[in-house]
């Protein structure tokens, strides 16, 4: 297809500021209230969409309020260890039952005083007798359910009652993120940020690794504008789904490269952000820098002491494979989450919009490592809400992100930008997933 064609021509008399070809965004998808409340009326209710990952309601009875734009759906384990999801709302005189996270025997109205046991049948009505009995028929008061699934250890709910299942909607790009084990990952740490942008403009930031050279300039190794724009792929699916890696013989860990170069990026990340690489990793690394000859390829052992490393540990590590192009890389599932994946590690986002406002978004950040079998933490809990120059909470790598992010929404507004120019080559995903999503609105 011509990249100026129109993939989706249907849409585009429906959508206002629609996607007319996949080199350019109207900027006002990234601040129009019209544009918003349609996202909101015919978007969110109709997807799939990351709501909880599964350690943060280990045990029957623990709950989580998952909060999408005007909309708060109720995540809880049941007695046999199974997951439901339903609507935060009293069928009585709709107060919001539940604010957070907790764990409970029974879901009770904090108004009244109703109660519903874990499976949203009502338990108690106080009063009763003063009520019709048209009014409180069982079916009639017990919770409304939404679609819930599960996938990479993450819970999924979706409000459309017909939506496809979640493993299609997720094709192909989730296949990916299976070869690097991310159903075994668990917290190290998650974090979250408000920031002043609109929720796709945070999120598009990731969906490319051009941005390296000028936003990261310690990532490039001193190469500054020498640093190769081509290094990795950049892959585009149906629904919207997108990924970038390494490119064909170029696996993370058999370019040539010495040890110095090797550790000091490991350092980097590491230092950088305590993600994707972790103190253990490079622990490890260093371990056999001076068992590896100089004529020796550092990264092909330092991968391989990794291995041995998690064999010993009993760290289920995913075997080596195709998997590893994909180390350093990152993998975005439609329609706001994303994971970039190393060695038994990954950064996972999660972006929605903020305060019922298309000019802010809540960012949430999450560190997920591979923990020795039998030694999985807790229930995992957000560590805190910090703001985008909180040098305590976040390393220098967030921290350049996050300032180029807001800087771009108040760019938006200038009288003299109409929208997006993208690259054929390394920017496709973002007009991909804005492809998708005509396609949700336009129905």
């Amino acid at each position: 297809m011509p990249p100026t064609e129109n993939p989706r021509p249907d849409a585009a008399g429906k959508v206002p500021f629609a996607m007319r070809d996949p080199l350019h965004v109207p900027r006002e998808r990234y601040h129009d209230p019209a544009f918003y409340a349609l996202e909101k009326q015919n978007l969110w209710p109709r997807i799939w969409q990351m709501a909880c990952r599964l350690e943060e309601i280990p045990r029957p009875g623990d709950w989580v309020e998952y909060e999408i734009c005007d909309q708060s759906i109720l995540v809880v384990r049941q007695a046999d260890h199974s997951i439901k999801a339903f609507y935060n709302t009293c069928p009585h005189r709709a107060t919001q039952l539940c604010k957070g996270a907790g764990r409970a025997r029974q879901i009770v109205c904090p108004f009244h005083g109703w109660r519903w046991n874990l499976d949203g049948t009502n338990s108690f009505v106080y009063g009763a007798q003063g009520f019709h009995p048209d009014s409180l028929r069982p079916d009639d008061i017990r919770l409304t359910e939404c679609r819930v699934d599960t996938w990479g250890a993450c819970v999924w709910i979706n409000m459309d009652p017909d939506a496809r299942p979640l493993r299609e909607a997720l094709s192909p790009a989730a296949a990916h993120l299976d070869a690097v084990g991310v159903e075994n990952m668990r917290v190290w740490w998650w974090k979250e940020v408000v920031l002043n942008a609109n929720w796709k403009l945070a999120q598009e930031a990731f969906f490319e690794g051009y941005h390296v050279m000028q936003t990261h300039p310690q990532l490039t190794m001193g190469a500054g504008s020498d640093y190769p724009a081509d290094t990795v792929e950049h892959l585009t699916f149906d629904n919207g789904h997108s990924l970038f890696r390494g490119r064909e013989g170029t696996n993370y860990g058999t370019e040539r490269t010495s040890a110095d170069e090797f550790l000091e990026r490991a350092r980097v990340l590491w230092e950088g952000q305590d993600a994707m690489t972790l103190e253990r990793d490079l622990h490890v690394f260093e371990g056999i820098r001076d068992k590896v000859s100089p004529d020796e390829d550092f990264p092909p052992a330092a991968i391989a002491a990794l291995y041995e490393y998690a064999r010993g540990a009993r760290i289920p590590m995913p075997p080596p494979g195709e998997g590893l192009r994909l180390w350093g890389g990152e993998v975005f599932l439609f329609p706001n989450y994303l994971m970039l994946p190393m060695y038994a590690n990954s950064l996972a986002y999660r972006v929605r919009p903020h305060n019922d406002d298309p000019e802010w978004c809540r960012f949430e950040i999450w560190s997920l490592t591979t923990y020795p079998e039998g030694q999985e933490p807790g229930r995992a809990r957000l560590e805190g809400r910090f703001a985008t120059d909180d040098a305590e909470n976040w390393g220098v790598i967030p921290r350049q992100d996050m300032s180029n992010i807001e800087r771009q929404q108040r760019g938006l507004h200038a009288r003299s930008y109409r929208g997006s120019r993208l690259s054929t080559e390394w920017e496709r995903a973002i007009s991909n997933m804005h492809e998708e999503l005509d396609r949700y609105l336009g129905r």
